[in-house]
Order: structure tokens, then C-alpha cells, then sequence
């Protein structure tokens, strides 16, 4: 079972989620505070971070920031309020997913494991391939553009490599998130929009002949595609 930092604010949502979690064999170390958190991952070394948005001091997102300038570490962030811009905010600061409070620990240990199965499930096996500046490993599960490898969330990976796997093709939201997310129901479109966005960023993805997107490109009132270059 993967190792767990809960960096959460609330004693009993942070009591409740570790019980549950440890009864299903996860290991789990808890901090209060964004302080406390960033300092014990040098030490426990976790698999994942489940991170409260709503931290006192240095808050979530302001932890997430701090998580993603060295490192790719998975991050499932803790929300109460499912539907306002902090979530927005909390999906470009790098986070894979997040997950409204309170919920189920079945509900938590299932988006666990989907965020992790990012890591080794790379859509497709075979050799490496390329796509103009753009090389993608898929067994050794990487990215590289101009022969530099690209620093790539779990979410960023599958998004990227499951596009590649279909040049040309377009993918709704909501297909995107029941391949990359395994959401399997009417999910949160600003999931998709915002690794969507945080990829464009990181593949500089504005080289096209009108600057618009290279390789991630918008088709309004559908979805997204990859290419044509």
C-alpha cells in the first residue's frame, strides 16, 4: 500500500481519513499545517499527498506550489466547497485531482489508486516516438522536448500520452476524464481545462503559425486533440 501525508486542518476529518486509511493498510503520517507538511516529506518520503485546501498559515495552495517546484509527487487536494474558485486555483497550482469533504474513505482510497495507476499505466506500450520537438517514451514513461526531459505531473503524463496515442482524434471532457481520471461519472470539466492548461505551459505549446497551440489544441464546443504539427 502507498505511503500517505494528509496535510489536513480539521482534527476530526484528519483523525477520521487516517483511521480509515490505515484499516485498509495504507501507511499514513498527518500534519496540520502546510509548514508541518512540507517539512515531514524529507522525512517520510510519501507516494502521496492529500492536501486541505484550507490550511491555516501557508495554505494548500500555496503548499502545492511549493511540492510542485521540486517534484512530482501525486496531489489529491481536500476541498469543503466543491464548486468555487479556489479549486480552479488549486488545479493550477499542479494538483492531479481533488476531492470534496466530507467523503467516504472507499471514495478517497479509489482516487488514491487512479492517481498512482497514472504512474504505470501509459495507455500504450512500444518504443519511443516522436511528434516534431516532442519525444514520448511510453515504456519508460517520458517526455522529452528538444531532447530535454519535461517535468511532468502523473495527470499531465496520462493526459499527454493519451492524446498522442490518437493524433488527430478528438476527446470531449468528459471522455478525457473517464480515460485519465476514471471518472466515470459526469465529472468536473475544469479538471481536463486545467492540466490541459498547466501541459500547454510546460510543453511551451504556442508554436503554431498563428500562435495558437502546437500539439494540445482546442476544438471548440467538442474538446481537445493532439496535432496535426
Amino acid at each position: 500500500m502507498p505511503r500517505v501525508l494528509l496535510i489536513e486542518d480539521d482534527p476530526s476529518v484528519r483523525e477520521g481519513v487516517e483511521l480509515g486509511l490505515r484499516r485498509r493498510g495504507h501507511e499514513v503520517l498527518t500534519a496540520g499545517t502546510g509548514e508541518a507538511g512540507l517539512a515531514a516529506l524529507t522525512s517520510f518520503h510519501p507516494e502521496l499527498v492529500l492536501l486541505d485546501l484550507m490550511l491555516p498559515g501557508m495554505n494548500g495552495v500555496q503548499v502545492c506550489r511549493r511540492i510542485r517546484e521540486t517534484s512530482q509527487l501525486p496531489i489529491i487536494m481536500l476541498t469543503a466547497r466543491g464548486d468555487d474558485f479556489d479549486v480552479v486555483i488549486g488545479l493550477e497550482a499542479g494538483a492531479d485531482d481533488y476531492i470534496v469533504k466530507p467523503a467516504r474513505t472507499e471514495v478517497i482510497e479509489a482516487r488514491i489508486r487512479a492517481v498512482l495507476r497514472r504512474l504505470a499505466d501509459p495507455v500504450t506500450r512500444g518504443g519511443p516516438e516522436v511528434h516534431g520537438e516532442l519525444a514520448l517514451d511510453r515504456a519508460g514513461l517520458t517526455a522529452a522536448k528538444n531532447g530535454e526531459r519535461l517535468a511532468l505531473a502523473p495527470s499531465e503524463l496520462k493526459l499527454l500520452l493519451h492524446l498522442a496515442a490518437s493524433p488527430e482524434q478528438v476527446f470531449s471532457r468528459q471522455q478525457l476524464l473517464e480515460s485519465v481520471w476514471e471518472h466515470s461519472y459526469h465529472g468536473d470539466a475544469r479538471l481536463v481545462d486545467a492540466c490541459v492548461r498547466r501541459l500547454r505551459q510546460k510543453l511551451g505549446d504556442t508554436a503554431g503559425p498563428d500562435g495558437a497551440p502546437r500539439y494540445i489544441q482546442t476544438v471548440r464546443g467538442f474538446g481537445y486533440r493532439f496535432g496535426p504539427l
